[in-house]
């Protein structure tokens, strides 16, 4: 070679050429436990590397795996590849921490997409299940999302694995990511100066206890405001709407509203039931724990009361303001109640405060010894009340009566009573409670009550949940939203299936405060299920700190009118596409409309249709884009609209005569 300097420098040159595109194209192995898994959006916990989402080993059917993700059906985690992945390995299955009951009915079904193809399904798989493997070719393919789907019978016992998780690429490491977020987008016009009587049209009380209601008006002040065939031993503030007094012997009355300023009038007949029901409508409010946690006070109470009526928002229906785990201090008084923690220096006069803005104001309590965040509850092991042993769930001794005496005189309007797993026996002794009281008390249930006594949570109480507790997520939020449909047959006026609180805003849970994690796309598709639902609307963020968009969301007439339909019937499945991830709801209205919404739980816009065969329906149909608040057409047969990913069309149906 040194005797032919040509032929020796041309070999150097190929063995450089080789070698360089030798380095360019070797391949590298990552696991995924090495990602960044906190992107993880999942239905509950967070995602943990070499370990189940419980913080315990990796453990499928009875076999350890060192290395791998624990997630929770549903679950996504996205990972960009860039096109520079060879190849994609793992073995799935649900995961032995949960309880043997649990594991016994966890289902989760294992689905890897690439650029939006389904590029391998594990099939349904059963706790108890030996780990399956996937391979997985991933050439040129940019985005990969792993997706754990709960195969629509609740998450019990979920916990799914990834392990040895593997990519083979070549280039720049994958790496997680987030969905990306849509800017904020306001769709319903600006509230009209003309005065306009809003929903609930209807409000029911027991005869001969204190009535308070406010009538929800919107429009600017001054107002004046009458109401014909009012019971005399009721009284109309008729400046600010509030009717205050006494419920009326048992019947039924109709009032006529008329509300006028400078700019019009509006008429509407309100009905006030009088009998054994309350809560005719689902309750609409705010409720402390999605953003303060036990992080309570008497002064933050007082704000965000004040702030709710200078929002406006009592002018659309909301009326509760209700006090969560935190309250609690010690026993005593001439009830031998709870009382107040230092916190709440004079529970009277906070409560006195709220009922002269018009609005009324709800306490949490518990029948354990101790509440889910460790202050006293409704049970004790000593007659006086003491607690021997800190931590147990119930004791020998109820002190049910004790704190509904205390809460009467205090004045409160509302009551949420909160435990695992609740039982008739707790519930049915408050139920009698409070319906014997002398005060309209809302007896709502928490926390996931069993679906078998369901029958039982209608017959008792006022409100129940129907699940664990929210978070604001996409996969939470869709999880409860969306299996729901079960107890459609057991809501109805006075009695309520619960999804949980509202998770727009600026919330936090006692963290720091932030903003939701949900994007405006879902945020819409959130209050859309809601309202279809007939849940209540419970707010559950910062209202000091409320922007444009979230009150806009919460200040729809017509959303909110779907919720509070006076005919009550819950919303139902119509159409479900587990391919393109579409669901079809909808509800039958009061008037003989039907409410529908299109969710697209897709990645890409997509068209969604609605045939009047669908909802037992024919002729000419009026439909109106209820978000936009405008008429979209008369249609014959359909209704087709383009639906933006994680969206929702929020639409009327109305007979065209």
């Amino acid at each position: 070679l040194m005797k032919n300097k040509p032929s020796y420098l041309s070999f150097l040159f190929l063995l450089l050429v080789f070698i360089l595109s030798n380095c360019h194209t070797r391949t590298k192995t990552v696991w995924l436990d090495e990602l960044d898994v906190s992107n993880a959006d999942q239905a509950t916990g967070i995602a943990r590397s070499n370990q189940s989402m419980w913080q315990t080993p990796l453990i499928i059917a009875g076999d350890t795996f060192k290395r791998g993700v624990g997630t929770h059906a549903s679950g996504i985690l996205r990972i960009n590849l860039d096109g520079k992945t060879e190849h994609f390995s793992t073995m799935v299955g649900i995961d032995d921490s949960a309880p043997q009951n649990e594991l016994a009915q966890a289902s989760a079904e294992f689905i890897i997409i690439g650029d939006n193809k389904v590029l391998w399904k594990s099939g349904i798989m059963h706790g108890g299940d030996k780990a399956l493997k996937a391979e997985v070719n991933t050439k040129g393919i940019k985005s990969l999302i792993l997706c754990i789907d709960h195969c629509g019978d609740g998450i019990s016992g979920d916990r799914t694995d990834w392990v040895n998780a593997r990519f083979v690429f070549h280039g720049d490491t994958p790496y997680t990511i987030k969905r990306p977020k849509e800017a904020e987008y306001i769709l319903t016009p600006p509230e009209p100066k003309t005065p306009r009587i809003n929903a609930p049209y209807i409000h029911g009380a027991r005869p001969g206890n204190p009535f308070l209601f406010n009538l929800p008006i919107s429009g600017e002040r001054p107002l004046n405001i009458t109401a014909k065939n009012l019971p005399k031993s009721l009284h109309l503030d008729a400046q600010t709407g509030i009717i205050t007094g006494t419920a009326p012997n048992t019947g039924e009355y109709i009032i006529t509203v008329t509300a006028e300023n400078k700019y019009g009038k509006d008429i509407h007949d309100i009905t006030i039931k009088s009998g054994n029901e309350i809560s005719l409508t689902p309750p609409m409010g705010w409720n402390s724990w999605n953003v303060f946690g036990t992080d309570i006070d008497d002064k933050k109470i007082r704000e965000i009361a004040d702030a709710m009526v200078e929002l406006g928002l009592p002018k659309y229906g909301y009326t509760y303001i209700n006090i969560d785990d935190g309250w609690q201090g010690k026993r005593g008084g001439k009830y031998n109640a709870i009382m107040p923690n230092e916190k709440f220096p004079d529970m009277k006069n906070l409560v006195e405060y709220i009922h002269k803005k018009g609005l009324k104001i709800g306490i949490y309590s518990s029948p354990w010894v101790q509440t889910f965040a460790g202050y006293i509850g409704g049970s004790a092991d000593t007659p006086d009340g003491k607690i021997n042993k800190p931590g147990r769930r119930t004791g020998a001794y109820s002190f049910a009566e004790n704190d509904v005496k205390q809460w009467c005189e205090w004045g409160f309007d509302y009551l949420k009573y909160d435990w695992v797993t609740n039982d008739v026996k707790n519930t049915s002794e408050m139920s009698k409670l409070l319906a014997h009281s002398g005060r309209d008390i809302v007896f709502s249930i928490s926390n996931a009550a069993p679906f078998e006594l369901a029958n039982k949570w209608a017959e008792l109480t006022n409100v129940w949940r129907t699940t664990g507790d929210i978070h604001d997520s996409w996969c939470s939020m869709t999880t409860i939203g969306f299996l729901q449909d079960k107890w459609q047959p057991y809501a109805g006026p006075g009695h309520w299936n619960d999804p949980d609180m509202l998770i727009v805003g600026k919330v936090g849970w006692g963290d720091e405060i932030r903003t939701t994690r949900l994007s405006p796309n879902e945020q819409y598709t959130h209050i859309t299920l809601w309202s279809i639902l007939a849940a209540p609307l419970l707010i559950g963020c910062d209202l000091r700190l409320i922007d444009d968009f979230t009150l806009n969301l919460l200040k729809n007439n017509e959303v909110i009118a779907v919720n509070q339909d006076p005919a009550g019937i819950q919303g139902h499945r119509v159409y479900f596409d587990k391919e393109k991830q579409i669901e079809v709801w909808a509800r039958p209205l009061n008037d003989g409309s039907w409410a529908i919404g299109l969710f697209n739980l897709g990645e890409e816009q997509q068209p969604i249709s609605i045939t009047w065969d669908e909802l037992s329906i024919s002729g000419k149909q009026i439909v109106r884009n209820l978000w936009e608040q405008k008429n979209m057409g008369i249609f014959d047969n359909e209704y087709t609209a383009n639906v933006p990913s994680h969206g929702t069309i929020f639409i009327k149906i109305t007979p065209y005569k």
